[in-house]
């Protein structure tokens, strides 16, 4: 399939987990990806995978945000993907800690998008995919500043679509609101889960991660990245502004 053939597109958060699932599709799709994650071998090891290009950043650092943000100015497709977590009550919750999850889930995209969106305007055409979560529509104790930053993210999203919408129709913009994912961000947590929790870490995914889904199961980062490429498709035109919900029935409650 080469239907985003001549496309470019930048991936934040390439390395591992969604972000190299949304890579790999692009790349399926014929676009040229442009990989971006913390500089090590997982990186490293994505740009051998796919024969991409990659560049390292750091997206709680201005310094590599803007240098990033050269890059997206150059692409017709920006994934914002990127993200991090951590488990505390707010009583407890590192100021420093609160600081990096914003840096890195709410003010990076800001950065990148305004760097990028003024181009695709130019170009005539363009597509603004944020991966949020479905903590970007409901909340989960325990996690202060993942949740303030996913609600933060589809705000910006809504804004972003009614401004783009005024400028080119053909640049969309859009969230995708998984719950729980296959990934390593979520397996990291499990530990930390279980200590707030107090229960036993074997328990930690039915008796907490999946306690809200209707269907009992950890969502493939294959199957999120699909949905986000049909958010790049050209018959997707018509979808901006939204935020695409993955969250096997959470929200039907």
């Amino acid at each position: 399939m080469s239907d985003l053939k001549g496309r470019r597109a930048l991936v934040t958060g390439a390395a591992s987990g969604i972000g190299l699932a949304v890579a790999e599709e692009l790349v399926a799709r014929g676009a040229e990806v442009i990989l971006s994650d913390i500089e090590g071998p997982a990186l490293r090891g994505a740009q051998e995978q796919l024969a991409a290009r990659a560049v390292a950043a750091d997206l709680t650092g201005r310094d590599d945000v803007d240098r990033l943000a050269l890059v997206a100015a150059e692409c017709d497709i920006l994934i914002n993907n990127a993200g991090l977590q951590h488990v505390s009550p707010i009583e407890d919750f590192d100021p420093c800690m609160w600081d990096r999850l914003l840096a890195v889930m709410l003010t990076a995209p800001f950065l990148l998008m305004r760097a990028a969106m003024p181009k695709m305007y130019q170009r005539g055409w363009g597509r603004v995919v944020n991966v949020a979560s479905v903590h970007g529509l409901v909340a989960s104790p325990f996690k202060s500043a993942y949740v303030t930053a996913k609600h933060g993210i589809l705000g910006l999203t809504k804004t972003a679509a009614l401004e783009a919408a005024t400028q080119c129709s053909a640049v969309t913009v859009n969230a995708i609101c998984p719950s729980y994912v296959r990934t390593p961000l979520v397996e990291k947590q499990i530990r930390d889960q279980a200590r707030v929790h107090g229960v036993p870490e074997s328990e930690v995914v039915s008796r907490i991660l999946l306690t809200q889904n209707a269907v009992k199961r950890l969502i493939e980062p294959s199957e999120v990245a699909k949905s986000v490429v049909y958010l790049c498709q050209e018959e997707s035109w018509s979808v901006t502004g939204t935020a695409l919900t993955m969250d096997a029935g959470w929200l039907a409650h």
